[in-house]
């Protein structure tokens, strides 16, 4: 099954949501995937357009590689954490997040090592899929994994319009399936015209055991 809807009650909330989600654009400049690749320090920066409901972006920090496929769609072979939206997932990784708020700061994993490390869990409420519907009150989920450490990477509180946005600026380390360790930092959810949903990646990897 690839999705599920929810009924809101929304019926006295016509007219406030207008222009208040961003709709699915395109980015001006075609600069996407790695953009940056430092191999002496093993950092670079990775640009996604996540905006997008119906899309995940696969992330391969081992192949350099970015790969966006619709929810439906099956996922690339190789990948290490994937985004939709803010929402991330992992394949068979677990997430920590740190005090750190700086990679330089990340120079090994031994500090770590008694860290709670979280491994996704699966979720039929959280990776909205459409939202055409929301003046009606009804917003379509998909059923999908989710991590809810590495989510915790930007705050969206929709208990007051518009939504506050807030990144939580923090390092997250990410033990990988193969048993190596990356760390991540979002550090801006927008474009520079500012339409939000454009994701920009910091990240160290492979981290010093």
């Amino acid at each position: 099954m690839w999705g599920v809807t929810a009924v809101l009650s929304l019926s006295s909330c016509h007219g406030i949501f207008g222009g208040i989600y961003d709709e699915s654009v395109e980015e001006t400049s075609d600069g996407f995937g790695f953009i940056k690749i430092n191999e002496a320090t093993r950092t670079g920066t990775i640009y996604i357009d996540a905006s997008d409901y119906a899309k995940w972006n696969y992330i391969s920090l081992k192949d350099k590689k970015v790969v966006t496929a619709l929810y439906t769609e099956q996922q690339p072979e190789n990948w290490d954490f994937a985004v939709h939206r803010y929402d991330a997932k992992t394949n068979g990784a677990s997430v920590f997040e740190t005090k750190y708020y700086d990679l330089t700061d990340i120079s090994s994993v031994s500090k770590f090592s008694g860290a709670d490390f979280i491994a996704d869990e699966w979720t039929t409420n959280k990776i909205t899929i459409d939202m055409s519907q929301m003046m009606e009150g009804i917003i379509k989920y998909a059923e999908d994994f989710y991590n809810p450490c590495l989510s915790k990477w930007l705050n969206v509180d929709t208990s007051s319009m518009p939504p506050v946005y807030t990144l939580s600026e923090k390092v997250y380390i990410l033990k990988l399936q193969d048993g190596t360790f990356a760390a991540l930092k979002l550090s801006n959810f927008m474009n520079t015209s500012g339409i939000k949903g454009f994701m920009t990646i910091d990240y160290l990897y492979p981290v010093t055991q």
